[in-house]
């Protein structure tokens, strides 16, 4: 089906409006948003992408309503494999509650134009190269396998060459300045933190780009819907992010289902290939007879695998360890920022979170317990946390 630039010019516009009313109404004045207001609106987000892919179902048919939802719910799940680096990045840089909210919008519209950029070479390439879909199909196969090593999620990438770059040819300052991205420092303007984890976010966009794009295209060759489906999955990214701030570390095996499911799209993006093959040394430049894999059966894989991966992370008893210890961290490092406060009762409160989360850790089993990421190293900040409560007991 051919899309009108009626249609084209009316998408865009409600998709700006929908960026321009979340600044307006919630980004512009810093704030925590509270679990209510952040599950309000991932659901109206949700439910405007629901309700789009049901226009297209009505107007532009089955098959390409049925492309939209594989391609939205297959990009839906890759932005929460992204929230982990973006909550990397802001822990790394200590990022305030009240101006995460500024950082993630700017991710999102940074990541939306960088997208868009890839979505229209990449129509190109298959438009002109049938090979294309070989390369594609390979990328996915290599991201499928990176996804499968134990670090997949490392604080690397908090630290990426734009923000080495920018630190050296620039002058930058470690301390906040509210949400400004620029400030007096030492008698000169200098950069913030908050523009150096605008840059590190906006970097890490573009490498998201190149395993997201190739997934789409995997699942269908319509420009458009390639573009809304990838728009609307950004949509109300920054509200899911603190509605499942505390179940990321939850979700122990999605990168495991993400696995499975970009190998599933790589083999059949090579599959299309070779139906479509004109390459002269594979089968003499003639198409292959493969069997080719359908949109509904792609739907049912994507579905299906991701219903797996929550409800056994869920259920793990190595996900729920997992989560308490990490709970456990951010108490010890909050605990180890408190030292500019002389406020009794905040100390008291964080150190008694800290305590609770070690309460529920001990009643767990021990081989779950060093099972954890990182655990050693929370050990060493939670003891460090100890000592410290007991220097300020003891002035």
């Amino acid at each position: 089906m051919t899309v009108s630039p009626l249609v084209w010019g009316m998408t865009i516009v409600v998709i700006l409006a929908l960026l321009a009313f979340d600044y307006f109404f919630h980004i512009r004045k810093a704030h925590v948003p509270t679990l209510k207001e952040a599950a309000l609106w991932s659901s109206i987000y949700v439910g405007l992408a629901i309700v789009f892919g049901i226009l297209v179902l009505i107007f532009g048919g089955g098959t390409m309503g049925s492309e939209y939802f594989a391609g939205y719910i297959t990009e839906k799940a890759l932005s929460v494999d992204n929230l982990f680096v973006f909550l990397i990045i802001m822990a790394s840089f200590r990022v305030p509650r009240e101006d995460q909210q500024k950082v993630l919008l700017f991710g999102i519209v940074f990541s939306l134009i960088a997208r868009t950029g890839f979505i229209f070479l990449g129509a190109a390439l298959i438009n002109s190269f049938a090979w294309v879909f070989y390369i594609f199909g390979l990328i996915l196969l290599i991201t499928a396998g990176n996804l499968l090593k134990p670090e997949a999620h490392g604080d690397s990438q908090a630290d990426n060459v734009m923000i080495r770059l920018a630190r050296r040819l620039f002058h930058t300052t470690e301390h906040y300045d509210g949400d400004k991205l620029f400030t007096m420092h030492n008698g000169k303007r200098a950069l913030t933190p908050m523009l150096l984890v605008m840059v590190a976010i906006g970097g890490t966009d573009i490498l998201f780009a190149l395993d997201s794009i190739p997934a789409i295209f995997g699942l269908t060759q319509n420009v458009y819907i390639v573009f809304t489906a990838t728009a609307f999955s950004l949509m109300g990214l920054r509200q899911l992010y603190f509605l499942i701030d505390g179940l990321l570390d939850r979700l122990i095996y999605l990168s495991y289902g993400l696995a499975v499911i970009l190998a599933f799209i790589g083999v059949k993006l090579v599959l299309h290939a070779l139906h479509e093959n004109n390459l002269p040394f594979i089968n003499d430049g003639e198409p292959v007879p493969v069997v080719e894999i359908s949109t509904g059966l792609s739907l049912s894989v994507i579905i299906g695998t991701l219903i797996v991966t929550v409800v056994a992370s869920l259920l793990s008893k190595a996900g729920k360890a997992q989560t308490a210890i990490n709970n456990a961290r951010r108490h010890a490092g909050s605990y180890l920022d408190l030292a500019y406060t002389a406020d009794h009762a905040e100390r008291e409160r964080i150190y008694q979170l800290l305590a609770d989360e070690e309460t529920q850790i001990l009643k767990m089993d021990l081989k779950y317990r060093n099972k954890a990421k990182d655990v050693d190293t929370i050990r060493e900040q939670v003891a460090d946390a100890h000592r410290q409560h007991a220097e300020y007991l003891a002035r």
